[in-house]
Parts: structure tokens; C-alpha cells; sequence
């Protein structure tokens, strides 16, 4: 890092660990500190819907393992955030330490917060992009859609806008389905 005059200094995981556990919900993106409220209660039952079909086939199929929040991944040493949902294969198990995932995930998904989905469709998306998620779903309450992105290349690809089928995922096996979901 830069030592000229202005140069800002990127906060890492060593200061995240220090930030208070006070139920809000604190990310670090490019170096920089986020703070988000807990989510709500709607928001908790459609990641439950989705994590435990997840967990069926996948999980207890031994293929990987699913998380939900606050799981901590690193991404980077300046990128650590709380997705809603996050799948780790078998094949990359070795991210899965007993505090964190440290490294990349194979889906992460996030749920759309009512006062700020522009952190999720951006912000968060562009993390996710820069640093090599395989796919990266937004789950859209209010409009009952899950945005499918798939990395191709260095880019995200919109594979889909699912709104009342299946979603079916790059994970062996898997798909959602959301009759189940909404």
C-alpha cells in the first residue's frame, strides 16, 4: 500500500474480529467497513426454504456442505462478509475452517433487504464478480424472483430471472424449487 498524503489504509480480517458483536450485521468490501441490521423475519424463512432444499440433496448426499448467516467468509485479505446462504463442495472443503471460509465458495446467495437492495445488486455482486464466485443468486422478496448469475470468465452472466420453476444450479444434483420457496 501507498504511503502518499490521503492514501487510505484497508481494513482486514484483524480489525473485523475486533468489530462488536452487537446483532447487526458488519462486512468488509474492498477494505471498507458495512454495517446492515439483522434481517427480518420473511427474509429468515425464504433462506431457511431454500437452505434446507439445499441440504437435502446436496449435504446429506456428501457433495458439500451449506451455511447461512453469519458464517464469516474471506474472500480476500480485504473482502469478509456474512452472505445469507453460502455452498462449499466437497472438492474445496479445505476452505471450511472451524471459524470461517476462507476462500471461494461455490454459490453464495443473498436475499434482497427492503431499505437497501442496491448493496446486494452492487456493491456485493461486484465483490462476488472481482474475486471469482462460480454463481451468485439474488433472491428478490418482494417481487418472488431469484437473479442467477453464472461466472463466465471474469464476468457475470444472467443465466435467468426464476420466478416459479426450478432453479436448477452448477452444484451437482441441485436445484430449487420454488414452489417450495415462496
Amino acid at each position: 500500500m501507498s504511503s502518499e498524503a490521503g492514501a487510505k489504509t484497508k481494513l482486514t480480517y484483524r480489525e473485523y474480529v475486533l468489530f462488536p458483536n452487537d446483532g447487526r450485521r458488519h462486512e468488509i468490501i474492498d477494505g471498507d467497513h458495512y454495517v446492515n441490521p439483522a434481517p427480518g423475519t420473511y427474509h429468515q424463512t425464504l433462506s431457511r426454504r431454500i437452505q434446507f432444499q439445499i441440504y437435502q440433496q446436496l449435504e446429506l448426499a456428501g457433495q458439500g456442505q451449506i451455511f447461512d448467516a453469519p458464517t464469516d467468509v474471506q474472500l480476500t485479505e480485504s473482502d469478509i462478509v456474512q452472505p445469507d446462504l453460502v455452498v462449499v463442495l466437497e472438492a474445496n472443503r479445505l476452505a471450511i475452517t472451524p471459524a470461517k471460509i476462507k476462500g471461494i465458495p461455490d454459490l453464495v446467495v443473498e436475499i434482497l433487504s427492503p431499505g437497501n437492495p442496491d448493496y446486494d445488486r452492487e456493491l456485493k455482486k461486484q465483490m462476488y464478480q472481482r474475486t471469482g464466485v462460480p454463481e451468485y443468486w439474488i433472491v428478490d422478496p418482494e417481487e418472488h424472483v431469484i437473479e442467477q448469475y453464472v461466472l463466465a470468465g471474469k464476468e457475470y452472466e444472467l443465466r435467468d430471472r426464476h420466478a416459479k420453476a426450478i432453479v436448477p444450479t452448477t452444484l451437482p444434483g441441485v436445484e430449487v424449487d420454488l414452489s417450495k420457496v415462496w
